[in-house]
């Protein structure tokens, strides 16, 4: 008798449960976020400048310690702002996984991977010299419904003037869950990188 062999059988994307996997790394944290039918994850750690260096294991390690395969439907990612070498590690990585899994990518400013709780805040990052790069927005179950400033460079004395009595989320470690659900509802197909 002739042994069998077995040969791999690659999954249509129609086929897969809907998983969807979110990173970012336009700030200095790493940024990541995983959702399936019945659950979600999230992880931000600060890494500094070793995004690249730490990517592909944190991105495995959450797969793993969700209990799934190393694989997604969507993949959102963070369109910056964020430094040069940043927002592009994330954004190669993310392209190169969708291209190997047959994923859709999209992309969502990092600014809104910052929000809180509800209702209308101010976000903002560091972009040095007394100016941040922000945007107002509209949240409702911990995503974004509506942008109410869109994303600009602003001086940090002009947008807290302009935001009143908003609650301001300056430079916070960034919500992989919140990037992950903005995507999902609104997220761009067609997408930019928005360098500091």
């Amino acid at each position: 008798m002739a042994p069998m062999t077995l040969s791999p059988v690659a999954l249509a994307p129609s086929t897969l449960a809907p998983v969807a996997l979110a990173l970012d790394t336009a700030t200095p944290f790493l940024t990541l976020a995983l959702s399936w039918p019945g659950g979600e994850l999230e992880r931000a750690e600060e890494v500094g400048r070793a995004s690249a260096e730490r990517l592909a294991d944190e991105v495995r390690a959450l797969f793993g310690e969700a209990g799934l395969p190393f694989q997604a439907r969507t993949i959102v990612i963070g369109t910056g702002p964020g430094s040069y070498t940043g927002v592009r590690v994330g954004a190669s990585y993310a392209l190169g996984l969708a291209r190997v899994w047959g994923a859709e990518v999209r992309g969502v400013s990092t600014l809104e991977s910052l929000v809180r709780g509800e209702g209308r805040q101010a976000v903002s990052l560091d972009a040095r010299k007394g100016n941040v790069y922000s945007a107002v927005y509209e949240v409702s179950g911990g995503t974004v419904t509506a942008t109410v400033q869109p994303v600009a460079r602003r001086a940090l004395a002009d947008f807290e003037a302009e935001t009143g009595d908003l609650p301001h989320w300056r430079d916070p470690a960034p919500s992989g869950l919140s990037l992950l659900r903005a995507g999902l509802s609104h997220g761009e197909t067609q997408w930019a990188l928005a360098y500091l």
